[in-house]
């Protein structure tokens, strides 16, 4: 049976209680972690020579997703594998450069995601 990994979900034990928080697949290291704590990207399109990916920070931005950890290293593998592509279903170019600047930007302890993480 195929799980389909929108409905994935994991749990957390907080006393008796089961806490349920959505699992999304990071596309540069391929690893699954809690939504809350990547970095949801959307693509823009720019003009006919390509597209821009953008930051949502708050989860909330219309249309396909794709999921990142706060690591440049994961980035760069995306990138390098061409893997936003695939995942936002755009081809041509993608401008990845408002993403390299909220990463460049994030502090962990201050970080958006941090506090959207606090929310959940």
């Amino acid at each position: 049976m195929v799980r389909n990994e929108l409905s994935a979900l994991s749990h957390e034990s907080i006393g008796s209680a089961a806490v349920r928080q959505p699992v999304r697949t990071c596309v540069g290291c391929k690893e699954r972690a809690p939504a809350a704590g990547l970095l949801r990207v959307v693509v823009r399109d720019r003009d006919s020579s390509g597209s821009a990916i953008v930051p949502d920070v708050d989860h909330r931005l219309p249309g396909r997703g794709a999921w990142l950890h706060l690591d440049p290293r994961c980035l760069e593998n995306a990138e390098r594998r061409r893997a936003f592509g695939r995942a936002l279903r755009v081809s041509g170019s993608i401008d990845s450069s408002a993403v390299v600047s909220f990463l460049e930007g994030v502090d962990d302890r201050d970080s958006p995601l941090e506090k959207n993480r606090q929310q959940h």
